[in-house]
């Protein structure tokens, strides 16, 4: 790895892990981190989760797990441009969806509905505190703790969202949010290549599905430019082709805007250590220019995209999956295996969460069929 520079996360200067251990061997701490959320059985749940399109809809369309691997792509090429720590911000952009239910934002929407209105008490869902919560206490993998007991620099970046309420309970992970610090500038990378991510990605699969057209996206100054950049230097282009060509320099600039305008930043901040950058305004940034272009594309999907009749058709059916199941296991906790069984109400309601959250997509159609099915 190339030098890091001084305001970059350092494994040797770590805050530590939840339950302490001996120095890893051959490796450092944050390789550990990324080597642990590679082997474990939620990242691996990720390849039958939604992003957009439900898994059985298409073999073609991204799935959490290859959104997951193509932000990692994407940070890691930033914290390169920037001197951050590499396996630092892979570890991050692998966990970061970890907690994600099955329909993604329709499954994560109608679960925090139910714990809401089935146990106020418990306070709601969201897939970032579960994707903390998986880390910390949900995987079975070790002898010796519950979770995969990461750094607190790991876990500071999975944590990219918490109420003042969750705040207070987590602890020091959760400090920034009460005291208005800032992650570190892995962290911050690492959130915004997500956004460049699965912006560009659902293009591509929402061009795929029909649902969405080029003649619709040439109405966005994001994505008209670089059509006009990739049909002057290939004249002849069509189809496929061209549309990746589009979608692999709209990242392209996103990447290096993202890179000069942070720079920028640290340039006029000079931060001289991770401490520097938390205490800090946000580093990490597009350029006003850029920003808008994006914001008027996240605009466009949710409205084109998101919205469309075909995948609010999807929506509903998923939501009531969701809600069938969680109702039908407060009626009765019989229905659970013995480990998700709980005496209190209030933890009874987290466990049916954590099990809901946890199903792929195909198991949460499975288990809802064997539960209202009779054939």
């Amino acid at each position: 790895m190339a030098t890091l520079a001084p305001y970059a996360c350092h494994p040797e200067a770590t805050r530590g892990r939840l339950h302490p251990e001996s120095p890893p061997q051959g490796r450092s701490d944050f390789q550990r981190d990324r080597d642990r959320i590679v082997h474990c059985s939620a990242f691996r749940r990720l390849e039958y989760k939604t992003q957009v399109f439900l898994n059985h809809e298409g073999d073609l369309f991204r799935t959490r797990l290859t959104h997951s691997i193509e932000v990692a792509q994407i940070a890691r090429t930033l914290a390169r441009n920037l001197g951050v720590h590499e396996d630092l911000i892979e570890a991050i952009a692998l966990a970061h969806d970890l907690g994600h239910t099955p329909f993604g934002h329709a499954g994560q929407d109608e679960l925090n509905a139910c714990l809401r209105e089935f146990a106020p008490a418990a306070g709601g869902f969201e897939h970032n505190l579960q994707s903390l919560r998986v880390v910390d206490e949900l995987e079975e993998r070790y002898a010796a703790f519950n979770g995969l007991n990461l750094c607190f620099e790991t876990r500071e970046g999975i944590l990219k969202h918490c109420s003042r309420r969750h705040a207070r309970q987590l602890g020091p992970v959760a400090a920034r949010f009460l005291d208005g610090t800032q992650p570190s500038l892995e962290a911050q990378l690492t959130n915004l290549a997500d956004e460049i991510a699965y912006n560009n990605h659902d293009i591509d699969d929402g061009l795929r599905s029909g649902l969405i057209t080029v003649s619709q996206l040439l109405d966005l100054d994001i994505f008209a430019a670089h059509h006009e950049q990739v049909r002057r230097r290939y004249p002849d282009v069509e189809g496929k082709r061209l549309v990746s060509e589009v979608i692999r320099a709209m990242i392209n600039t996103l990447v290096l805007d993202l890179t000069r305008t942070t720079a920028a930043n640290i340039a006029r901040l000079q931060p001289d250590s991770v401490d520097a950058v938390r205490a800090a305004a946000p580093l990490a940034a597009f350029s006003d220019a850029l920003r808008a272009q994006a914001d008027a594309l996240k605009q466009f999907l949710l409205n084109n995209l998101y919205r469309h009749a075909q995948v609010m058709r999807m929506t509903y059916k998923a939501r009531r999956v969701v809600r069938d199941l969680f109702g039908a296991f407060m009626d009765d906790p019989r229905l659970l295996a013995d480990e998700y069984r709980r005496d209190d109400p209030v933890d009874q309601a987290r466990a049916i969460a954590d099990y809901v959250a946890g199903m792929t997509d195909r198991y949460a159609i499975r288990e809802h069929h064997a539960i209202f099915r009779m054939d």
